[in-house]
């Protein structure tokens, strides 16, 4: 650390769903070093994603702002050059940032080379992102459920193990004049499902807690029977489910594994360094009959976050159960820095309640998604295996409409543009199972969650910019043709 100003480690998972590790509650995980760093810091028991989709996820934490605030609500609508961003204001501060791997898909043309001083590998992967190391055939129900499974790869360096060596032989070499910031994107548990041994074999299949059912009462979402039906996912059997969930389980260890290796590299620098470590959203695995994720899906095993944050001034061994949304993230850092901000975001900062857990934060954390019918261009046309997930989209766009979900520590209420709400009781009902929207005896607290999305959508609908532009601009173009010529006349 440096003129006191911490040093910055952010790990974040992608598809990693909350009730996956065993600080939040999952007592058949295997994830020894997320809980200890919870063990020494402090973990949010009702922190939400502002979306379930990766890229406007990772647009909304970096900035502060909400997918709709400047538009990023697509998987490539991305943070330009001159948005503002977390990385990007520790560069300018005078922080060493780097960014290990290439996770393109958060960033615009530009936008990285004005956010870091370093980018990608040290030792690059062997294949691909997400590029599946086993077969996968169309025709294959499991398939279709984005299932490989075992697969035998002796050296095993994809692209996380490739974002933990580069971590490593960064940390290894690090800088000790000024402080620094290491962005650590990892691409999995996302799927497909496939381990390496031990992984693979690591979680009992028997083991593994019962999928969420169907909805029992009121109105499901129509995308829910729509992926369904188109994915045939209704062929699968409990014992496939379990199969599938074991597998993701396992590579949440691995996760796990490769996390621990990078604090380990820290070293001593983790005493005076604050590390985040969080997902950009969950994963379906089975409850419900869904698997992967949805642009309008705002379940809680999509949208409930693991974030885990443990360092100087943060209070150890604590759970906060207040609402925390992963926009709070930004602000928090901003602070621990001593930096003001220098453009309008809505993050709220965590350093008082991680100083003491009991202050509370926020009443309401909102998440949103989806699209008009009329951005039917703005829909994924992806490839195989996701081919099945494009033909939902465009053949109902409906189904992936517009959504707001608002929750607070008792109630979940969405609202989407095509559909009717849903209003779930969080405590007596934590699977989503019974939609108690339009009963009479909940018409006013309905009033109540609705007037506030109101609200809130209202306040986040804009940022204004910090610098004022000139009302009356010198314009260097010639006049209008004809003007010389009248005024001769």
């Amino acid at each position: 650390m440096t003129n006191n100003r911490p040093n910055v480690l952010m790990i974040v998972a992608d598809q990693l769903r909350a009730d996956a590790v065993g600080a939040f509650g999952a007592d058949f995980a295997s994830t020894p070093n997320i809980d200890a760093l919870a063990e020494r810091g402090t973990r949010f028991t009702n922190c939400f994603t502002q979306h379930p989709v990766c890229s406007p996820s990772r647009a909304s934490f970096l900035t502060g702002w909400y997918p709709h605030t400047r538009g990023h609500r697509s998987l490539t609508h991305l943070l330009r050059p001159d948005d503002p961003n977390v990385l990007k204001s520790f560069k300018q501060r005078g922080y060493h940032v780097v960014h290990v791997g290439e996770r393109g898909d958060t960033w615009a043309p530009g936008a990285t080379e004005e956010s870091c001083h370093e980018y990608g590998w040290a030792t690059p992967p062997d294949t691909p992102m997400m590029a599946p190391k086993g077969q996968m055939h169309p025709d294959w129900p499991m398939s279709r459920a984005f299932y490989i499974g075992k697969v035998d790869d002796e050296h095993d360096h994809d692209f996380d193990e490739a974002c933990t060596r580069t971590a490593e032989a960064w940390l290894a070499e690090r800088p000790h004049d000024r402080p620094w910031l290491l962005y650590v994107p990892m691409i999995f548990p996302h799927c497909p499902f496939a381990a390496t041994e031990p992984w693979y074999s690591m979680h009992d299949r028997a083991a593994l807690p019962q999928r969420a059912g169907h909805v029992q009462s009121g109105h499901e979402p129509a995308f829910m029977q729509n992926v369904r039906d188109t994915y045939g996912l209704g062929r699968l059997s409990d014992e496939e489910w379990r199969e599938i969930a074991a597998v993701y389980h396992g590579m949440v260890s691995r996760l796990d594994s490769q996390f621990g290796r990078i604090l380990a590299a820290a070293g001593d620098d983790l005493e005076s360094t604050v590390v985040v470590f969080f997902s950009d959203h969950g994963e379906y695995l089975g409850d419900y009959d869904l698997i992967e994720k949805w642009p309008s899906g705002m379940h809680d095993c999509l949208t409930r976050d693991p974030l885990v944050m443990a360092g100087p001034g943060i209070a150890e061994g604590r759970a906060v159960d207040a609402m925390v949304e992963l926009i709070d993230i930004v602000p928090t850092l901003y602070d621990f820095a001593g930096f003001e901000p220098d453009y309008t975001h809505f993050g709220r900062s965590l350093v008082p309640v991680l100083r003491d857990p009991d202050v509370g934060h926020r009443e309401y954390a909102f998440t949103e998604g989806g699209f008009l019918v009329e951005e039917h261009g703005q829909l994924e046309n992806p490839g195989f295996p996701y081919d099945l997930k494009g033909k939902a989209q465009h053949e109902r766009p409906e189904t992936v409409g517009k959504a707001v979900a608002i929750r607070s520590t008792e109630w979940t209420y969405v609202w989407r543009l095509y559909e009717p709400p849903e209003l779930y009781d969080r405590r007596a009902d934590p699977q989503e199972l019974h939609n108690l929207a339009g009963q009479p005896e909940h018409a006013e607290l309905e009033a109540t969650l609705s007037a506030e999305l109101l609200r809130w959508m209202v306040a986040t609908a804009d940022v204004m910019p910090w610098d004022d532009n000139p009302r009356f601009p010198q314009v260097d173009l010639p006049q209008p043709a004809g003007s010389r010529s009248m005024e001769a006349g």
